[in-house]
């Protein structure tokens, strides 16, 4: 374990993950400096109250001479790195982010997830397939708890969504198994190519040895090189290329390793693409030990989490569904793509992440019946879908639901899979997603009203 007694630490970012990582800190003994860029009045509750509990705050910026004394720093994940973190590396003392700082505080086996889409949903389905196994599993990470408020309990084992941002800064973090599922463009605002996105996404293969399990798509080159950065076992998923070892084939999920066939009839998790996440479950699963029936059981039970192709209503013949989560261009093509609707009206827009929208227009020009936008990226996304299906405006998300509502027709989807991130409009995806679905409960009471 980490001695961090006496030792001066500035934690940058006080989030839940940064709060959560002072604490720990301070909890072994830490002088802890809780640095962020916003003034006092706009911390949380949570972060204000770190000043009673022992640590310094330094706020409303990051003065380089506060950084001149720090033994460690760490970093939030939603902070990018500034010159003062770049002189603390150089000058040989470490800046390490939330995850890694924590992963030295536990010494149970961690699974890792990552990838650009799909994180969530496999991370939660692994964490149930081990639970079912009666393992005592803790699921967090960048989804739900942060790793560093569950170091003091006794797990079996640690299965953690982890984020690009996440993996930026994780010298010593040592995975047992690693599923990287995809990846496509996302977070250009904050990387200078897609191979510098990738390369943060593959930073944790780099510990992993012969002994663990890395978990990838098969036939997909950029995850492939990745995965090569470290010596870990190689385990290929796909839900359309029987070759792969575990893989979706004559009507079930077969993991030829492990002997064991899942049919798909059985599988409650709903969406074409989520046979893919269901894949890797099962391989991580799988890797860390548990039996057949465990996964099976958890595959049958498992239906999904909110925002995430999340069926809200049918009305007037047309099914509507929340994929607010759908905050990048794969992560919306694939929700289109999945549908098991022929055709749907798409809400899409928000703050725009900077990726190619050429990959989303072609999924409209096949499965598209319209297209309604909104928000900050309104503009560059009509205009690369113009002329390819008729689209519409709309300054909230009501006017976009009540718009989406007279585009579709019987039989199709109303699909919120924005393609960008919320911050324009809404707090997060969950507070955009909520928002939708009060539209569209609005839209279900005015026609039974009607009905009536």
């Amino acid at each position: 374990m980490m001695d961090v007694r006496g030792r001066t630490v500035i934690v940058v970012g006080l989030g839940r993950s940064g709060v959560a990582a002072a604490r720990l800190l301070l909890e072994r003994g830490a002088r802890v400096v809780a640095n962020d860029g916003a003034p006092r009045e706009r911390l949380s509750a949570a972060a204000a109250a770190l000043e009673a509990e022992g640590a310094a705050l330094a706020l409303g910026g990051h003065d380089p001479a506060l950084f001149e004394r720090a033994d460690l720093v760490v970093v939030s994940p939603g902070v990018p790195s500034f010159p003062a973190l770049d002189e603390v590396a150089r000058s040989g003392r470490e800046v390490i982010g939330e995850l890694e700082l924590a992963s030295r505080f536990v010494s149970a086996p961690i699974a890792l997830v990552g990838g650009t889409n799909g994180k969530s949903t496999t991370t939660a389905l692994t964490g149930a397939m081990l639970a079912r196994a009666g393992l005592r599993t803790f699921v967090g990470g960048n989804f739900g708890t942060p790793l560093a408020e569950a170091v003091n309990d006794p797990w079996d084992v640690l299965v953690l969504e982890i984020s690009s941002f996440q993996a930026e800064r994780v010298p010593t973090l040592h995975a047992r198994a690693h599923a990287l599922l995809n990846i496509t463009d996302d977070h250009l605002d904050r990387y200078p190519s897609l191979a510098a996105y990738a390369d943060a996404k593959g930073n944790p293969f780099e510990r992993m040895t012969p002994q663990d399990v890395a978990v990838v798509p098969l036939g997909d080159a950029l995850v492939a090189r990745q995965a090569a950065r470290g010596h870990a076992r190689v385990v290929t998923f796909s839900a359309s290329d029987p070759r792969a070892d575990v893989a979706v084939e004559g009507g079930a999920i077969v993991d030829r390793a492990a002997g064991a066939r899942y049919p798909l009839d059985r599988i409650t998790l709903a969406g074409a693409h989520n046979l893919a996440n269901a894949c890797a479950s099962a391989a991580l699963a799988s890797a860390l030990g548990a039996p057949h029936a465990a996964i099976a059981e958890a595959l049958a039970r498992f239906e999904g989490l909110p925002h995430r192709t999340a069926l809200v209503a049918e009305l007037g013949g047309v099914r509507y569904y929340d994929d607010s989560k759908g905050t990048n261009v794969g992560a919306s093509v694939a929700a289109l793509s999945g549908l098991r609707e022929a055709k749907a009206v798409l809400i899409a827009g928000g703050r725009d992440k900077l990726g190619d929208y050429a990959p989303l227009v072609a999924a409209l020009r096949e499965r598209g019946r319209a297209l309604v936008v909104l928000g900050e990226a309104a503009d560059r996304i009509a205009a690369a879908a113009g002329g390819v299906l008729p689209i519409a405006r709309a300054g909230s998300m009501d006017e976009a639901v009540l718009a989406a509502r007279k585009l579709a027709q019987p039989g199709d989807a109303v699909l919120l899979s924005p393609a960008c991130s919320s911050f324009d409009m809404f707090r997060d995806y969950k507070d955009r997603g909520d928002a939708f679905v009060r539209a569209v409960r609005a839209l279900e009471k005015a026609a039974g009203e009607v009905a009536s």
